[in-house]
């Protein structure tokens, strides 16, 4: 059953989801996470130019803690940590992709 909206219902729930995803850095690693990738830290750290450790570790707990991202800890030495998208965090791909198409319009336009 969808839900009805009024246009104040849509949006605080539109302010609601992008607030799951706010922050410098959340798109970017789930672009990278999509397609049912499996990375470490270090992966993640190597793919995305720029963050530090501090943050990239900040924005992953954020998206473990809604939900959007798995994390695997595996008892051993050295640590091993895997992340993974949630069934949830993927179907965020379809959304994503249909922002990068409506933002190639504008190039076009």
């Amino acid at each position: 059953m969808s839900k009805r909206y009024t246009p104040v219902s849509a949006a605080a729930d539109v302010e609601a989801a992008l607030r799951l995803l706010e922050g410098r850095w959340k798109l970017v690693i789930l672009f990278h996470l999509f397609g049912g990738k499996v990375l470490r830290f270090s992966d993640l750290e190597r793919a995305i130019p720029g963050i530090t450790q501090k943050m990239l570790g900040q924005q992953l707990k954020a998206l473990e803690a809604d939900g959007i991202v798995h994390r695997q800890a595996y008892p051993q030495v050295p640590p091993k940590v895997e992340y993974r998208l949630t069934i949830w965090g993927q179907a965020l791909c379809p959304a994503l992709d249909a922002i990068l198409k409506w933002a190639d319009q504008r190039a076009e336009a």
